[in-house]
């Protein structure tokens, strides 16, 4: 971007390129710790941990998985959702320069058996009620050893102890045995002085496998390294918070640290400015007000969906969300009425920006203090080039105004897909990322995303590939073609809908295939919506047209 364009919309003292420190991922929380030890780290139900604590139980951790065998470059999968204990294990896994392998709790037995076996994930720490998950498909995984660990482990006294009774009168308490077949997170740090190796770690090597899916093919692992993190989280500071200080900041945590955006927007940002996390392991519109209200975070990274079930919540009124000064949207577009109520109730200001696992999390923003435009992906962050090409052959930039690719380049790009040479050398081309989104650019230098080359479908914040779906719908018994789509929805940002033609003579209801696929996918993946046709619109050599699909569920509406 021109500079008179940068420091026309930036605040002046947003600096067009920064200097990065020779930093690696554990550094961020050495940093904190040494600056900032008495600051709270984590606000988890009522338990607050400092950084110093916070550190003490990194080291410990890592001392622990030092004496299990995990040594630098291992892939070890974090399959928990957002507690202390996922911020312990990620930054152990950092000082020991082993590479976390970030995986959804969500995922079924199917999902999990992909990625630990592409990734040859040797180590997995696990939350415990989904032990027996693991249990079914370990022996065809190269999984060695399996780290536990319950909400209960950091909740603080008496809830700590009255949870498992909750849990088991709820039934969903799984009793992990204590026959050798796991090992207990809380016993590690208890029983460990912090006195982990000391490793020799570059900041170009690995520092985690984001798995990210695609039209074509299997998910690909997005190989990220530490310089690309501490980029990111340099970038961040020094423009969407700008004129925030170390320290001072405290930071609502309910974005999955498993998903680019968590871990890296959230708590690796949150630790680069040693700022306070408030965690919740999931989105519960009631006890986020709640939180809100009590805790008075200042900094909220959400969804579309997030701020709309806010707005729509109907004692909203009754919580005080005045703490919020600076909210980041992302993932789906955030309509224009939800923003303005949003601002008007809590007086933070919202930004949206755009960004893909691939560059890290966030590539572009609306400027926070300058000038914004509602439904633009804003400008680039420092040291970020964005350029718009031809979408037939990427060779081409295009004028102001005229839509293409959009194509990036900068520091916080991925080191390529895990294991996928000829993937990364279709993405990744002379040093740009091809994205597969159609854009354009105005006068200013404002970006705007037109529509997708690529068919995902974004539903309540997370990624949905039509083709993860479809060959689940293919394994069913009855089904001769299968086609998804995305519908918009008010809410979600997008729902999935399936197209389905039974094989002759067969019979089937909606709701026997949706079951089907809920045996086999994460809830957010299963199709909301199932329409049976005759056939499906293909081209002359068998591609599934989906974009007539989506042309049709449009004129019915017309």
């Amino acid at each position: 971007m021109d500079e008179r364009l940068w420091f026309k919309h930036y605040d002046e003292g947003v600096p067009r390129t920064l200097t990065y420190p020779e930093m690696t991922v554990a550094d961020l929380l050495r940093k904190a710790a040494t600056n900032f030890p008495s600051n709270p780290a984590t606000i988890f139900f009522g338990a607050t941990m400092t950084y110093a604590q916070l550190k003490r139980d990194v080291d410990r951790f890592a001392t622990a998985l030092n004496a299990l065998g995990i040594k630098q470059a291992d892939r070890v999968a974090i399959d928990l959702p957002n507690c202390p204990q996922w911020i312990i294990a990620w930054f152990a896994l950092q000082t020991l320069g082993a590479t976390g392998v970030m995986t959804n709790p969500l995922y079924v037995e199917r999902e999990l058996e992909y990625q630990w076996n592409d990734a040859n994930v040797d180590t997995v720490i696990v939350f415990d009620r989904l032990w027996n998950r693991v249990q079914k498909i370990r022996a065809n995984t190269p999984v060695k050893r399996v780290i536990v660990t319950g909400i209960q482990d950091y909740l603080p006294f008496p809830k700590n102890l009255l949870y498992p009774i909750k849990a088991k009168r709820e039934k969903i308490w799984v009793e992990v045995p204590r026959d050798g077949s796991a090992v207990f997170f809380k016993d590690l740090v208890a029983q460990n002085q912090p006195n982990p190796p000391q490793v020799k770690i570059s900041p170009d090597d690995i520092a985690c496998l984001l798995y990210t899916g695609g039209t074509t093919g299997p998910s690909k692992g997005a190989m990220l390294t530490h310089r690309n993190i501490v980029a990111l989280v340099q970038q961040v500071h020094k423009s969407v918070l700008a004129r925030s200080k170390d320290g001072e900041e405290r930071m609502f945590a309910v974005l999955p640290f498993f998903h680019s955006f968590g871990l890296n927007a959230v708590m690796n940002v949150a630790v680069g400015g040693a700022s306070a996390m408030i965690i919740h392991p999931r989105f519960d519109v009631k006890e986020v007000l709640k939180s809100i209200h009590k805790d008075r975070p200042t900094f909220f990274a959400g969804v579309p969906t997030m701020f709309i079930a806010m707005n729509q919540q109907p004692d909203v009124d009754q919580y005080d969300l005045t703490s919020l000064k600076t909210c980041f949207s992302g993932a789906a577009p955030l309509p224009v009425e939800v923003l303005e109520k949003f601002e008007q109730r809590t007086g933070a200001r919202i930004t949206e920006g755009y960004g893909l696992t691939e560059g890290t999390v966030a590539e572009t923003c609306n400027p926070l203090h300058g000038l914004r435009k509602i439904g633009s992906i804003g400008i680039p962050f420092p040291d970020n080039d964005i350029k718009i090409v031809d979408v037939e052959t990427g060779t081409h930039e295009c004028p102001v105004g005229e839509t293409g690719e959009l194509i990036l380049k900068g520091p916080t790009v991925m080191q390529g897909y895990w294991n996928k040479a000829e993937e990364t050398k279709n993405a990744i081309r002379d040093g740009w990322l091809f994205t597969g989104d159609i854009a354009k650019m105005d006068e200013d230098g404002f970006f705007f995303i037109v529509d997708r080359k690529k068919d995902m479908i974004i539903a309540g914040g997370y990624n949905v590939y039509p083709r993860d779906i479809e060959e689940v719908l293919f394994m069913h018994p009855k089904i001769l073609d299968a086609g998804v789509i995305g519908l918009p929805d008010a809410y979600r940002g997008e729902t999935v809908k399936a197209f389905v033609v039974l094989k002759p003579g067969e019979t089937a209801t909606a709701e026997e295939i949706s079951a089907f696929c809920k045996e086999r996918l994460a809830a957010y993946k299963t199709p909301k919506v199932i329409e049976f046709r005759d056939t499906l619109p293909r081209n002359m050599i068998g591609k599934l047209l989906r974009r007539e699909l989506r042309e049709q569920e449009v004129a019915k509406k017309a």
